[in-house]
C-alpha cells in the first residue's frame, strides 16, 4: 500500500497553493443550491432530503465557478479500483467528489457528502475512512466531509462519541450547511 512520503508534504503544500481560493468556490456554490435542491419536494408528503440531488446541484454550482484555465478538475464518484492505494481492498472508495489533475498525483481534494437526515454512525464513520485513506495514504491535500440540513458540530458530536482515534482525521475538515441559500461553514474539532 502506497504511503504518503515525508518529501511529498512540501508538493502538497505546492499544490495548496496552486488551489487557491477553493473555500470561497465551496462556501459560494453551496449557497447558490436552492431550495428545491436541498429539500426535494414531493406530491406525497413534505420535502425531504436527498444526497444525490444535492450532489448533482452542488457539482453543477462548482463547476459554474470553477477558475478558467484551472489544471483541476472537479469529478464526481470516481471508482478507485485498481487505484495501487486500494489494490488489495475487497471495496474501492468512490467519493462524492475529487479536485484533482486526472492521471497525475496531483490530488487537491476528496470530499465526501451527507445528508443529515437519518445521520448515523455507521454512515459517518464509512465516509471519515474513505477520506481519512484519500488523505493519509493516496496524497490528497484535504479531506472534507460536507453535511448538508445541520452545521458539522452534528458530524463531529457523533465522531467525539465514538471515541475514533483523533489522529485519523487530523486531515479532515468538517463542513456543513444548516440551511438552503446559505454558504456552508467549516466548524472546528
Amino acid at each position: 500500500m502506497l504511503r504518503i512520503h515525508a518529501g511529498q508534504r512540501i508538493e502538497e503544500r505546492l499544490v495548496a497553493t496552486r488551489m487557491h481560493g477553493f473555500d470561497a468556490i465551496l462556501r459560494e456554490a453551496t449557497a447558490n443550491v436552492s431550495r428545491e435542491y436541498f429539500l426535494l419536494p414531493i406530491v406525497w408528503g413534505p420535502a425531504i432530503y436527498r444526497e444525490r440531488v444535492y450532489c448533482y446541484e452542488l457539482y453543477h454550482q462548482l463547476r459554474s465557478l470553477w477558475p478558467d484555465g484551472s489544471q483541476y478538475r472537479l469529478n464526481g464518484e470516481i471508482d478507485k479500483r485498481g487505484h495501487p492505494c486500494f489494490a488489495e481492498d475487497d471495496w474501492a472508495p468512490k467519493p462524492d467528489f475529487l479536485v484533482h489533475v486526472p492521471g497525475s498525483h496531483d490530488n487537491y481534494a476528496a470530499i465526501e457528502v451527507k445528508t443529515a437526515y437519518n445521520l448515523g454512525v455507521r454512515e459517518i464513520l464509512k465516509d471519515v475512512d474513505t477520506l481519512a485513506r484519500f488523505t493519509n495514504e493516496a496524497g490528497y491535500v484535504r479531506g472534507i466531509h460536507l453535511l448538508f440540513g445541520a452545521s458539522a458540530t452534528q458530524t463531529i458530536d457523533v465522531l467525539r462519541h465514538t471515541g475514533i482515534d483523533r489522529e485519523r482525521v487530523a486531515r479532515i475538515e468538517f463542513w456543513g450547511q444548516p440551511q438552503a441559500e446559505r454558504p456552508a461553514e467549516r466548524s472546528a474539532w
